[in-house]
């Protein structure tokens, strides 16, 4: 198999139906491509809605779907598909993880294939992904620090020039060039990357998996690259509901996360650090917003910074808690 492209699919059966239909074209111009999708536990009709769209315009030749339930979230989903094909007789050469709220332009999935075939020694490269009316988005990245989480949190001109060099969304480039990290949104990966580093780290259940995943690739050797020739349109937070214009609380995973990329990646004492860097960061904003500054945080975002941190859970490494199955568990008067 030439690449095998694997999309998550959680509550956006539609938008999964349009990125199928933006790979169709291309997808059928390139031989040895497969697109898997997996159904990953929305508990509606989604799965025979994309079934149905796929027996309907015929793509049964170069996609299939996987169901499962409950919503394992973006690491477990993918890796359901991602253990089958590693373990398979028809290996892929590459593959390419891409989210379901995407639409592919003529010719993204071919350049980022021609791209690795090129540069044998890179492991992961990104597309460039953009809003709908074409602005780009902040998709190639610097891995996160104490320093970081400081100067996203405060928002202060002055700090933010002096501290520049550690700011973790880069200015747009454009050109290819090697980068600390990729967004996940759209992410081709080299096989050996994995059989170096594993499979994504289910740990994470959503947010940071893709930070960590090139966080250790680079460990093991493997750069990542990002190639803005490679244009995907990502429609941004459609499956969790986390959106710039819908700024709502974020849920405990999100944190536990973060946590979990600290502490894994840095230790105790950096991850300390990167807390204390944050809140003291985000108490300052809070003293600016009282004084008139308008705030685009969501709401209670100071304190459930806190009740999440290091401080307040301790520093024990532990995988964050999947809300499907917190859901699902039954309570202790129901035993």
């Amino acid at each position: 198999m030439r690449l095998l492209v694997v999309i998550v699919s959680y509550r956006v059966a539609h938008l999964t139906i349009d990125c199928l239909r933006s790979l169709a074209e291309e997808i059928g111009t390139m031989p040895g491509v497969h697109v898997a999708v997996c159904e990953n536990g929305s508990g509606d009709d989604s799965a025979q809605r994309i079934q149905h769209a796929i027996d309907e315009n015929s793509w049964n030749g170069w996609c299939t779907l996987t169901a499962v339930y409950p919503n394992l979230g973006f690491t477990g989903g993918n890796n359901i598909i991602l253990r089958a094909a590693l373990q398979s007789h028809d290996k892929p050469q590459y593959v390419l993880l891409l989210n379901a709220d995407t639409i592919v332009h003529k010719n993204a999935v071919r350049v980022l294939l021609h791209f690795m075939d090129d540069h044998p020694h890179v492991g992961i490269a990104g597309s460039r992904l953009e809003f709908p009316d074409g602005t780009p988005q902040r998709s190639a990245f610097r891995f996160h620090s104490a320093w970081s989480e400081f100067e996203s949190s405060i928002r202060l001109g002055l700090v933010s020039r002096v501290l520049s060099r550690w700011k973790v969304a880069l200015p747009v480039p454009h050109q290819s060039c090697e980068v600390d990290a990729v967004a996940g949104a759209c992410m081709i990966i080299r096989p050996e990357v994995f059989q170096d580093i594993g499979i994504l780290d289910e740990g994470y259940y959503t947010h940071y998996e893709d930070v960590d995943f090139c966080y250790n690739a680079r460990k093991a050797g493997w750069p990542t690259w990002y190639v803005p020739e490679s244009r995907i349109t990502h429609l941004v937070g459609q499956s969790t509901g986390l959106t710039v214009k819908n700024p709502k609380r974020f849920p405990p995973y999100f944190f536990g996360a973060r946590r979990r990329y600290f502490l894994k990646n840095y230790g105790s004492v950096c991850a300390a650090l990167a807390d204390a860097s944050l809140i003291s960061g985000l108490t300052i904003w809070r003293l600016r917003v009282l004084l008139g500054k308008t705030d685009p945080d969501p709401p209670y975002y100071l304190y459930d910074s806190l009740r999440h941190s290091v401080f307040a859970t301790g520093f024990r490494l532990k995988n964050v808690e999947n809300p499907a199955l917190v859901k699902d568990r039954p309570t202790r008067e129901a035993c």
